[in-house]
């Protein structure tokens, strides 16, 4: 995985050398649903409730703050809830926790999971209707048990349905991000054994799928049986489901699964390019090879019995008159004709990327001051950053009202008349209101550098209203950036229903850009609208939605999902100066 690799390294350095706040604050979360459930008292419920958001917004190191017992300085976080953290930090693991949860069944967790189904609903499923898991909830949906229950109705049964179907679809899949950060963990591991000739992360991991279903790692070795060994006893592994000669299967702690194999070193590049896939890419290139009488397939490329050596890759697709085709390309749209005709785009590069857009403070709902967001982007190598934090009608987020944008603009004003190194643009996250209009006055928008417009309410209109309402929003002439365009979130919630043909054409109808948000659960734009995009002259911004330092390590998310969109420096905005961008955003 060479693209952006130093950034997911940094990433995976940066999970494995500090804390990981968030996991704790879920394990406090988690606790805080389990006491709703089962009636706990509402003060006990909230302090956890109120320490997790602490903890996701925390911008000081927990363990050094652990270490200087100054946890309990911090306003929400008493002595108990300390040592609880501290016992999490310093040992994984919560006794009271691990007890908390064989209180109730396991079931529970998974009914947690469906959307709109809480800690309140799950009590009453349990308590009125005896139901301790996804499968009985199902059946007692199917057979109408929940219209008459007190709190839910036909309506509430209908949309409990739609979230069932929703989790078993994407059963057993998990985001990018968390895929990479397990596979990474075991590949360094595998890879650095002495044995190891050269090693590979595969499968959809490599082709930067947005959704991973398991772990493929490829390893050449004339030693087999030492890699199967080392593997299997990795201490991530919770269970191994298959061992063998050059191939074995586990499931991590994490719930994914992995395979290893092991290949000669003579067989690597063509089982490398065979385990990349995808399927349908390798029907494709196996009907290629075909045509000039080759046998093509996981040991390598064959003119009757005799191999056709290739020591990589690359000339693999040479020998069958391709230029190499990027993993992140290979999904069966038009690549390998692309690549026969020398027409394939060079794809976007880490180091072509300016500066970052899309960035939170803590005026609205972001954890870190704007200085700190700024220095942070300058330290990771950004030469702007644009600041776009909610507006208004974003009350819950902290958005902010048209007296604090003038404070706010002032700030960055100011700001940059200090800092040296790091240009900070003045923008805003304005929501589409359901007619279609911004948050603000033409007056108030006018006052920014750049405006990003999305959508966070009413999500359920019909598809054609909803394309309208984003199309009227884009015709604002102060419109920047269509930011999150179909609103999903991965694994938790579908995007909502929107024609995106029509709303590319409309961006290049009103030059505006559209967002491809970083953020791991949300990777919108899709990148299977990249081309369409690109075709239709539509500019991308790369953003991270950061809401806070960490999450500016978040653009290698997107920017792998930019390049399996097909797209080029020259079509992502962000490779522009602030100069340019300045000039580009003025219309």
């Amino acid at each position: 995985m060479n693209f952006g690799f130093e950034f997911f390294a940094l990433r995976f350095e940066f999970a494995t050398m500090k804390l990981d706040k968030h996991q704790v604050a879920s394990v406090l979360a988690e606790m805080a649903a389990i006491f709703e459930i089962k009636g706990e008292n509402p003060f006990k419920i909230r302090a956890y409730q109120n320490a997790a958001r602490i903890l996701d917004g925390l911008s000081d190191d927990l363990e050094t703050l652990i270490q200087k017992n100054e946890l309990t300085n911090i306003k929400g976080i008493g002595s108990h809830l300390a040592d609880h953290i501290a016992e999490l930090v310093s040992t994984g693991k919560l006794k009271e926790y691990e007890k908390l949860r064989q209180s109730v069944p396991a079931g529970i967790f998974e009914m947690l999971k469906i959307p709109g189904v809480g800690p309140k609903k799950v009590k009453a499923l349990w308590e009125k209707l005896g139901i301790t898991n996804v499968g009985e909830l199902e059946y007692a949906c199917n057979e109408n048990r929940l219209v008459d229950l007190d709190g839910f109705g036909e309506k509430t049964q209908q949309k409990i349905l739609q979230g069932i179907s929703y989790i078993k679809r994407f059963e057993d899949k998990h985001l990018f991000s968390t895929a990479y950060a397990a596979a990474q963990e075991i590949f360094m591991i595998v890879a650095a054994n002495k044995g190891v000739i050269r090693a590979e992360i595969a499968g959809s991991l490599r082709r930067r799928k947005e959704l991973i279903r398991d772990i493929d790692i490829l390893a050449a070795s004339e030693k087999a049986a030492p890699l199967m060994d080392l593997f299997v006893s990795l201490p991530q592994v919770d269970t191994i489901t298959a061992k063998g000669e050059t191939k074995s299967a586990v499931v991590l702690k994490s719930g994914i699964a992995a395979d290893l194999r092991v290949v000669s070193d003579r067989e690597f590049p063509f089982a490398l390019h065979y385990f990349t896939g995808s399927k349908e890419h390798n029907v494709a290139m196996r009907s290629l090879a075909k045509k000039d009488s080759i046998k093509m397939n996981e040991y390598g490329l064959f003119k009757g019995e005799r191999l056709i050596a290739c020591k990589d890759e690359e000339e693999i697709f040479k020998k069958l008159g391709l230029v190499f085709i990027p993993p992140e390309l290979r999904e069966d749209q038009g690549e390998i004709e692309a690549a026969s005709k020398g027409k394939l785009p060079k794809l976007v590069e880490f180091s072509d990327i300016k500066g970052v857009f899309h960035c939170h403070s803590n005026w609205s709902d972001g954890t870190a001051t704007i200085e700190a967001m700024a220095a942070a982007a300058k330290k990771l190598g950004y030469s702007y950053i644009g600041m776009a934090d909610h507006s208004q009608s974003a009350a819950y987020a902290g958005g902010l009202k048209p007296s604090e944008v003038k404070e706010q603009i002032s700030e960055i004003d100011s700001l940059n008349r200090r800092l040296k190194g790091i240009a900070i643009l003045k923008g805003i996250e304005a929501d589409i209101l359901p007619d279609g209009s911004l948050d603000y006055t033409d007056n108030i928008l006018s006052m920014f550098d750049f405006v990003i417009i999305s959508i966070h309410s009413k999500f359920n209109m019909k598809e054609a209203e909803m394309t309208k309402r984003i199309i009227k929003g884009m015709s604002n002439r102060y419109a920047s950036i269509l930011g999150h365009p179909t609103g999903r979130l991965l694994l938790a919630r579908e995007g909502y229903p929107v024609n995106m043909h029509d709303v590319i054409d409309a961006a290049a109808k009103h030059r505006v850009a559209i967002e491809i948000n970083a953020h791991p659960q949300r990777l919108d734009l899709d990148w299977r609208y990249g081309k369409y995009a690109k075709s239709k002259g539509v500019k991308v911004v790369i953003a991270p939605d950061a809401h806070g330092p960490e999450g500016l390590l978040d653009m290698a998310y997107g920017i792998g999902i930019a390049r399996k969109g097909w797209l080029e420096k020259s079509d992502i905005l962000n490779c522009l100066s602030a100069e340019e961008m300045m000039r580009y955003f003025k219309k």
